[in-house]
């Protein structure tokens, strides 16, 4: 029973942890977008270089809304009282593998077999 306590308490932290990721990056979705919306400029080489600023702009968009998924599916893991434990194994995942990456649904070994 301690041990189940212990794991409750760990899952309110990394509730928070992923909580306050989550937001941080729909920030920096929110400021993204709104450099997209932005009016273009009428010189043709001042377009170019917007033209490669949206790109980047864009794929950090991509990355965000990706890391964004990986938070929720964590979140719904503790929901579930399932996080902390490798989807695909059923091990435990290491407290500093969780700090690391608080999202991750794998084990190191699995995610090392995965690459």
């Amino acid at each position: 029973m301690r041990e189940r306590e212990e794991m409750m308490v760990d899952q309110a932290h990394f509730r928070a942890v992923l909580l306050d990721r989550k937001n941080e990056i729909l920030a920096r979705l929110q400021k993204v977008d709104k450099d997209l919306g932005r009016t273009k400029l009428a010189d043709s080489a001042e377009r170019a270089a917007e033209a490669e600023n949206d790109e980047v702009l864009e794929e950090f968009g991509h990355v965000g809304a990706d890391e964004i998924k990986a938070i929720d599916a964590a979140l719904k893991r503790i929901d579930e009282d399932r996080f902390g434990l490798c989807v695909k194994c059923g091990d435990e995942i290491s407290p500093e593998r969780l700090e690391a990456v608080p999202y991750t649904p794998f084990c190191k070994k699995c995610a090392s077999a995965m690459n």
